[in-house]
């Protein structure tokens, strides 16, 4: 990264950019804020609520299907994704972790769409908090400026040279 290179979300634009959001509806309290903090930034950054689709998905393993589906469409220029798992007695967390994560990053790798990955993997729902608007930043935004992000430098490196 060259030392002049600007920080997330200073010089990102959103307007006029079609942007999925997919949201999962388990962890509530904390996929809500996360899909909060995503909107607000959107919208200050230029997009408009006519040019946002929200999809909300059972859980987190669900949130790679409706991403997949929406990159296929050809309809959206970027996808946020958020969800929350929070670490339970059991090993069900690395199994829905590693499937949400793999999900998310295969269809980013694709390379025909911005994705910003803001599920969250955490021990505690104190992390949660932390991680929506607390003392570690705001997830959903950051994910939110960072599709955007890739989706204009999608349009600017060219696939056939």
């Amino acid at each position: 990264m060259s030392l002049d290179a600007p920080q997330l979300g200073e010089a990102v634009d959103a307007s006029g950019l079609r942007i999925g959001i997919v949201v999962s509806r388990f962890n509530g309290e904390i996929t809500e804020a996360l899909l909060d903090g995503a909107l607000n930034v959107l919208k200050e950054h230029g997009a408009s609520d006519s040019d946002m689709h929200i999809v909300h998905v059972p859980g987190a393993l669900e949130i790679g299907t409706i991403t997949s589906r929406m990159a296929q469409s050809g309809q959206y220029d970027a996808v946020v994704c958020l969800g929350c798992v929070i670490r339970g007695g059991t090993a069900h967390f690395e199994h829905v972790c590693r499937g949400a994560m793999d999900a998310v990053s295969n269809v980013a790798q694709r390379g025909d769409i911005g994705v910003g990955n803001g599920v969250l993997t955490v021990d505690t729902i104190e992390q949660a908090r932390d991680r929506v608007g607390g003392r570690h930043g705001h997830k959903g935004a950051e994910a939110a400026l960072t599709a955007v992000e890739m989706a204009r430098l999608l349009r600017e490196v060219p696939i056939n040279s």
